[in-house]
This record gives C-alpha cells, structure tokens and sequence, in this order.
C-alpha cells in the first residue's frame, strides 16, 4: 500500500487575509496622505465654531483656537468714550441682525479703551441675542495678529459660507516702510475679486490715524517721483474702514471717575479723599492720564490693601 504523500502548506496568505490587509494598508495610506496634504496647506482643519465665541488664528497651522475665557471688562467701566462707544455699539448690533455694516478703525490714544471696547461691544450684542433681543446667532470674535495679515485670504476661506457672522479683530495694526502686507488687507477690505465676505466685519486698533508713521509718509514724499501718489497708494488702506473713531487723551476729571468705577465695582473700601490725590499722583509719576493707567493703580490700591480683584469680576489689562 502506497504512502499517501502530504502537501506541504502553503505558505501564501488566504484570500480573506489579504484583503483585509489591503484593505488595512490602503486606509493607513489614505490617513498618510490626508495629513501630509494637510501639512502641506491642501485641506484646512474644518473648524469647530460651535466650541466658543472667541478664536484666535493660527496661520502656520490654519487653524482657529477657541479661546474659552475672553480678557475683556464690562462697558459699564469704560469712561469718557461715549460716543465712540454708542456708534460701535449700533454698528455691531446692526451687523448682528444681518444688516450692512462698517469695518472700523479705532485709532487715537494709548490705553483710552480702544481694544476693550471692541470686547465689551461683542460681549454685550451676545448678551442682547441670549435673551432673545434680535440678531441672527451669537457673533464670533476672531483674532487675528497684525504680523499675519498677509493671511487674511485663508482665514476668509475658513469662514466664508459658515452659517455664523465674524468680527476679525486686529489689535494695534500699523506699517513699517518695507512692509508689503498692507495690500493683503486692503483687497480684503474692498477691492479683491471675492472681497470681505457678508457674514464678516474687520475691526482694527492703533495709535496712528492712517497706520503709517508721518516719518513713513514723508520720506515717500521726499524719494517718490510722484509723492502724492506714493502716498495715496498706502493712506488708501485706511480709507477702506467706514467708520473712524477717534480716542483722545481723558481730562483729570474722566481719569477720576474711571478710577471710581473700578473701586466701586470690586468694592474696594478706600475714602475718596486719600484715593484721588493717589490717584493723581499715580498719573503724574507716568506721564499720563487713561484709562489703562486707572487700572494700574486699582491694582496697586487692591494689592495694598489684600484684595483680590479676580474675586469682584474679570480684570483686564488693557482699557
């Protein structure tokens, strides 16, 4: 009787094996793919706006990070700035119920508020919508710096369609001589051939009226073949906002009665005749007289004395 001569196993993979494993493979090299054409800039992260009401922009990465508490202080404490508030204010709230609106320059002197207005602004049209007054969503604040405004087309992308309405917010925008980054806003702003899309609105601080520096200015009169169109070419960029509110320096009086509000509103016991002399020489010793210097010396008052401001309510450094 002949032996029965046994196959030796195959050593190849059955076809279910394989197919599973190719199937394995080929989802590995779809996820390598994805993420290589998203570091390569080909598909941005879709963002999360639901997640808060405030982002700040990461354009190396394309990205919005939701800033979960905003550094802001109640409208009630910002002195001496009422009409520029009151028309801000309407101007946003319009813009919240879907109706035309101003991108806006804040511009003017240092620490009278420019900044927290902006905050404030938004932080109180949410308000209005959360009990049911009007708008069309609550408003996302976006926070972009002034050095990556050059990427300004990407962030509009991102936000471009998104069922919400956008404040983009510079803060202290302004231009150097050899910077070409303007002209990125400027075609955001008007002009470019998609433009500022309807469901956002471009606020921007800074110290100088027309962000450039007069020296800036003068030096592209004295070396342009044309100065005056030297000129117009880079103060166009501020004709692109159609409001312009102006932040002056506050009188003694004003600077008093911002350092009351915030003693008032932390409830900081301190008589009134020790605290305006200290107050006032707090201003002299600094040069100056805002609203930024009245919160400096809340705060070396409420140290002095133990108290501890986080307590009362939010702090800001930047009135």
């Amino acid at each position: 009787m002949a032996k029965r001569v046994q196959k030796p196993r195959s050593s190849a993979p059955s076809r279910r094996t394989t197919a599973i494993a190719s199937a394995g493979s080929q989802g590995a090299f779809e996820r390598i793919a994805d993420a290589l054409e998203r570091l390569a800039g080909g598909i941005p992260e879709t963002p999360r706006f639901a997640a808060a009401d405030a982002f700040s922009w990461h354009p190396d990465e394309r990205r919005l990070a939701p800033v979960a508490n905003v550094n802001r202080v109640e409208m009630s404490l910002l002195k001496g700035i009422d009409r520029v508030r009151d028309v801000l204010l309407e101007n946003t709230e319009r813009f919240a119920r879907g109706l035309p609106a101003n991108n806006a320059l804040l511009w003017g002197a240092r620490g009278m508020g420019k900044s927290s207005l902006v905050k404030a602004v938004h932080a109180q049209v949410n308000v209005a919508h959360a009990r049911g007054k009007g708008g069309n969503g609550p408003l996302k604040l976006i926070e972009i710096h002034r050095e990556d405004i050059e990427s300004l087309p990407d962030l509009m992308a991102l936000m471009r369609g998104a069922p919400y309405r956008f404040i983009v917010f510079c803060d202290d925008l302004s231009f150097e001589a050899e910077d070409t980054s303007y002209k990125s806003l400027k075609a955001m702003l008007e002009g470019g051939i998609e433009g500022r899309p309807d469901n956002v609105v471009f606020y921007a601080t800074s110290n100088r009226r027309h962000l450039m520096a007069r020296d800036m200015m003068e030096n592209e009169r004295s070396i342009a073949i044309n100065p005056g169109e030297a000129v117009e070419e880079k103060v166009s960029l501020s004709d692109r906002f159609g409001l312009w509110l102006g932040f002056h320096r506050c009188s003694q009086d004003e600077f008093l009665q911002m350092v009351d509000g915030y003693i008032a509103h932390y409830r900081i016991a301190h008589p009134r005749e020790k605290t305006h002399p200290e107050a006032l020489e707090w201003a002299t010793t600094r040069g100056a007289r805002s609203g930024r210097v009245a919160w400096q010396y809340v705060q070396d008052l409420a140290g002095r004395l133990g108290v501890k401001l986080e307590e009362r309510g939010r702090k800001t450094n930047d009135q």
